[in-house]
């Protein structure tokens, strides 16, 4: 009984602590389930079936992408900004594009975003090293514009043989542009968040990107539903 209580305690401080920054924090009870029935069906409905990819490392991938030349972003940019974190992650996060840190490091989320996700994924019971992080373009865009569909179109032959080579668990995409580009559909992120979706087989949760709660920070509450969603799905136990 203690032991349950200590690690509730360690999630809760997890949360606020990341929860805190840049506002007010909110505690939500947890949301109602979902019938069995109603989320098989959902599920079922939006599958994204695509060509099995061919399994190479992350290295063959990265060989490949050479000092890509595929779409005008490469003009501006200082580093590719390819990904980081264990090969062989069981969870996999997946953003829009790198910003101006991550362009000048050449890793991605290293900017205040991404110490804001780092935070997230300590509040899960887990390390950043212990998952894997990139996103859908490699280079960054124009004064942190979004992507443009031929520079996502550019990308996406390295972002699928990341994913094939990881082969996670379970992947959570971060905002907007990484949830449709996986996914297929222009649902807006409002509506695809904290649902259950799948790719190649893997199950995919959207929820909203790390500089989005920076300008909003209410919606932190939302994401912390999404990750617990996710730690159930993994198992996972805080240490």
């Amino acid at each position: 009984m203690q032991g349950e209580l200590a690690a509730a305690v360690a999630e809760l401080r997890a949360y606020l602590s990341w929860a805190e920054e840049g506002g007010p924090v909110i505690i939500a009870l947890p949301p109602t389930p979902i019938p069995t029935s109603t989320a098989t069906s959902t599920s079922t409905a939006t599958s994204t079936s695509m060509p099995k990819l061919p399994i190479v490392s992350l290295d063959e991938v990265r060989a490949r992408m050479g000092e890509c030349t595929l779409c005008k972003l490469h003009k501006g940019r200082h580093n590719i900004v390819f990904g980081v974190g264990d090969p062989k992650a069981r969870l996999m996060f997946v953003g829009e594009a790198p910003g101006e840190d991550e362009d000048l490091k050449g890793e991605p989320f290293v900017g205040k975003a991404g110490q804001l996700l780092t935070k997230m994924i300590e509040a899960m019971g887990l390390r950043r090293q212990d998952v894997y992080i990139c996103n859908t373009v490699k280079c960054r865009p124009p004064n942190n514009r979004n992507p443009e569909p031929e520079e996502l179109a550019a990308c996406e032959p390295f972002l699928k043989g990341q994913l094939a080579s990881v082969k996670p668990e379970a992947i959570v995409t971060l905002g907007k542009f990484a949830a449709q580009a996986l996914l297929r559909e222009q649902t807006p992120i409002s509506r695809l968040r904290g649902q259950w979706r799948e790719y190649e087989g893997i199950p995919v949760m959207p929820t909203f990107h790390p500089a989005y709660l920076l300008r909003s920070p209410q919606e932190k509450v939302k994401v912390w539903e999404d990750l617990q969603s996710v730690m159930k799905k993994l198992g996972l136990e805080r240490r």
